[in-house]
């Protein structure tokens, strides 16, 4: 394929170099000048570039280096958004039945949403400028501002009803996805938490019990989607990354698909799904059966969570049941999240994430004849 989304794929984040951690820790003490910052991150991000070319990836982020969330550090800037911390504790579960406490910072609108300049573009430029194919920018998607606080997080002065919310949100995004479209981006990858979650029995549960109705919700997300990318260029492919939690190697959402999967897979008028696929959690392959033609669906299939490398025939095999269900060649591989979805990483080496990634596209390779 020439087209994104590629046979072998990857989510978007890799594990921070310790200098670059150092770093960054320095700046945020006031002890390092921005400028310096910068270099170094610069000096990082060359290099995973490098890495991710040299292990045969199509489709090349800058890592996520410059931020330490993936989402936060990108919402705060636009206008009328607030950073709140420490408001709750986020329980993430690892599979051998611990938990890992977590205050995640949560994000409030304080006022009108406004693009008021580029927020990935500087950082798409410097990207574009090493590497040697194609440069990928991830985001959050639009519903990352409005799920986890809800009503409650959107300031009723500002926004009274909230549909002129979703307007001008979308609006926004639209502003953001034209400056990176002038700057020759043509990989955009919006990262949604949130639907994902909403196929968690619990959490659908919980998200009635605070009002709102989770398949209205899913309807909704799409609608954003869609609006925020409606201007796109037609030559810019737009996918969307599924996640039911990456902090730590731990995790929050469990369940299958099917709550999401027939409103989510034809209303979200995208080119390509990054579905988590690595564990029983994300349950079987049946609802990819709603897929549509046209649109490609990333198997998730290898784990970003733990060191070992998947053996091939395991990885073909379940490549096989999912084709049960959508055609294969409208099938590609990766893994089910980025290596470090916040900065502080998964639990697993530098070196891990290469062999990892070398294995991905092996068995892309061996699969598909256009990987």
């Amino acid at each position: 394929m020439t087209q994104p989304p590629f046979r072998a794929d990857h989510v978007g984040s890799f594990l921070r170099p310790e200098r670059l951690r150092a770093a960054r820790e320095r700046f945020f003490a006031k002890t390092l000048p921005a400028g310096e910052l910068r270099a170094i991150e610069d000096a990082c991000i060359r290099e995973v570039v490098r890495a991710q070319e040299n292990v045969g990836l199509k489709g090349i982020t800058d890592g996520e280096f410059r931020r330490t969330y993936f989402h936060v550090d990108f919402l705060e800037r636009l206008d009328g958004v607030e950073t709140h911390y420490g408001e709750f504790v986020a329980k993430f579960r690892k599979d051998d039945g611990s938990e890992v406490g977590f205050k995640p910072p949560t994000m409030h609108v304080e006022g009108k949403i406004r693009h008021a300049k580029p927020i990935q573009g500087p950082d798409f430029d410097f990207l574009k400028s090493v590497v040697t194919r194609t440069p990928k920018v991830c985001i959050p998607a639009p519903s990352m501002l409005h799920f986890r606080g809800g009503r409650q997080a959107i300031s009723e002065s500002a926004y009274p009803d909230l549909e002129p919310f979703y307007v001008d949100l979308t609006a926004a995004y639209r502003d953001e996805i034209a400056d990176l479209a002038a700057r020759g981006c043509r990989y955009l990858q919006l990262d949604d938490t949130n639907l994902a979650y909403l196929c968690d029995p619990k959490i659908r549960e919980s998200t009635r019990a605070r009002g709102d109705d989770p398949d209205a919700l899913t309807r909704l997300y799409c609608r954003l989607v869609n609006d925020a990318i409606r201007d796109r260029p037609k030559d810019m492919t737009i996918s969307v990354h599924l996640c039911r939690g990456n902090f730590k190697s731990a995790w929050v959402a469990e369940g299958g698909y099917e709550p999401v999967a027939e409103i989510l897979l034809n209303e979200m008028k995208i080119d390509g799904f990054f579905l988590e696929y690595d564990d029983e959690r994300s349950g079987d392959f049946a609802p990819l059966r709603f897929t549509p033609k046209g649109k490609t669906i990333v198997l998730g299939l290898m784990s970003s969570k733990h060191p070992e490398a998947e053996p091939k025939d395991a990885v073909k095999r379940r490549i096989d049941e999912a084709s049960k269900y959508v055609a294969l060649e409208q099938c590609a591989l990766s893994h089910q999240c980025g290596f470090s979805s916040t900065a502080h990483g998964n639990d697993l080496a530098e070196a891990d994430e290469w062999r990892k990634l070398e294995r991905c596209v092996a068995v892309a390779r061996e699969v598909w004849a256009d990987a």
